[in-house]
């Protein structure tokens, strides 16, 4: 493989060439050269106006339902929409049937994407089944490629359970990860708590179910690791998801204090507020919920400020027969891969430079994977954009379609991806 990129502009931090326009020559599966009007010999050439590069972006968030649920999406079409959607690395929650808690699911699923152009990373569940009952063999997972651990989609309910994973972890340098949410408090809730909710009769998910949970998470992490050493250069717990004014303001002040913690959000969550659930479109029901105006703000300047330290797509795939009914009874999720990018450039409100951070070197950080720069000599895992195209959504290549985004016109479009020797140019 030999691909000139043309005129193109790099947007990577860690990298000399950082705001520099460039052309870029990449053989062999490596950058090897990087300068002005490159010979482009026997080469395949991609050039497009406002054309931008940055090392391959990662999702730290991804439901892929295989095994188990490939009718909603499989390990062949996650791949598709992940790659269309600029993304060359993905980490895939354990919900699976069988969930991921024995090392051979775990390797049917690593040994699947095996050198396809999308890599995937895979978090084993913290507990059998995900029921928070009984411990899973972390070790064992472990050694056997396990990127993190969590219950994915399931949050630890159980305090010593989540304790005791935190020191259990800490000796393997292995991250947790947790999505805070009290279930006894969300029972039965469809929405967030608010004056729409109210106003059109649905039962709310109050913030305080997200608001104790993380409270709860943080002291427990002071706890574990108070006559312990930690290395603060990695966090030892993530927090997924994160919606809230009040939890924004938790992690920032646990960060303050030294604690190694981290925390994302969805994309799709910067762009819907409750109101917008007026008409019980069933593709805005996801969770955590689109909350207030005042959460809204809190998310945009914790993503300026740091507090936020990745975004991510937390993509969950649901056929029609699971969102094609009455609003109480369809299901919590919607498909994000492909939109991801577009939604953070339109509603972070965060320059370019520090979008493009959080969907690479922070994620990368977090889950304790090599650095990934633009530079001669390093493997090609590239990512190539126009931030300021506009495009239509109107195929999806995920199996299912529950996005509130098909058919519409989107600023911020992926031109191509390289990984792993291969590479898709998109026009």
């Amino acid at each position: 493989m030999k691909l000139v990129i043309r005129s193109v502009r790099i947007i990577d931090k860690k990298s000399t060439f950082n705001g520099q326009v460039r052309d870029v020559l990449i053989e062999e599966g490596k950058i090897k050269e990087i300068g002005q009007d490159l010979d482009a010999n026997n080469a395949e050439i991609w050039e497009a106006n406002g054309l931008c590069m940055s090392a391959g972006w990662i999702d730290m968030r991804v439901a892929s339902r295989d095994p188990g649920f490939e009718h909603k999406e499989d390990l062949t079409s996650v791949r598709a929409a992940a790659s269309h959607g600029g993304f060359t690395e993905i980490v895939l929650l354990p919900n699976t049937q069988p969930v991921v808690h024995s090392k051979d699911t775990l390797n049917y699923i690593r040994q699947s994407g095996s050198g396809g152009l999308v890599k995937l990373h895979v978090a084993a569940a913290v507990s059998r089944n995900a029921e928070g009952v009984d411990f899973t063999e972390m070790i064992d997972l472990h050694e056997a490629g396990a990127i993190a651990f969590t219950d994915g989609e399931q949050p630890v309910q159980n305090p010593d359970l989540f304790l005791k994973t935190i020191l259990y972890l800490q000796p393997l340098n292995a991250l947790l990860m947790n999505r805070p949410e009290d279930r006894q408090l969300t029972l039965y809730g469809q929405m967030h708590e608010g004056v729409t909710s109210t106003l059109i009769g649905l039962k709310g998910i109050p913030s305080l179910a997200e608001e104790m949970m993380l409270n709860r998470d943080l002291k427990l992490l002071e706890y574990a690791l108070e006559n312990n050493m930690y290395p603060s250069e990695v966090p030892a717990l993530h927090i997924s998801l994160i919606s809230t004014v009040a939890a924004v303001h938790l992690v920032r002040e646990a960060k303050k204090k030294g604690l190694p913690v981290s925390c994302d959000i969805a994309a799709h969550q910067l762009a819907f507020e409750d109101k917008d659930l007026i008409d019980f479109d069933t593709n805005l029901k996801v969770s955590p919920p689109f909350r207030s105006a005042a959460d809204l703000q809190a998310l945009k300047q914790g993503l300026a400020d740091g507090t936020i330290d990745a975004i991510v797509s937390d993509h969950n795939p649901h056929d029609e027969e699971s969102k094609n009914l009455e609003f109480d009874h369809a299901d919590f999720g919607i498909t994000g891969l492909e939109t991801a990018f577009s939604l953070a450039i339109t509603h972070s409100g965060l320059d370019l430079e520090d979008i493009i951070e959080k969907l690479t070197s922070a994620p990368r950080h977090i889950l304790r994977l090599a650095e990934n720069k633009i530079e001669v000599g390093a493997a090609a895992n590239i990512t190539c954009f126009e931030p300021d195209a506009k495009w239509n959504f109107n195929k999806s290549y995920s199996k299912s379609k529950n996005t509130p985004f098909l058919g519409k016109e989107l600023i911020g479009k992926v031109r191509g991806v390289i990984n792993n020797g291969k590479q898709e140019w998109y026009s």
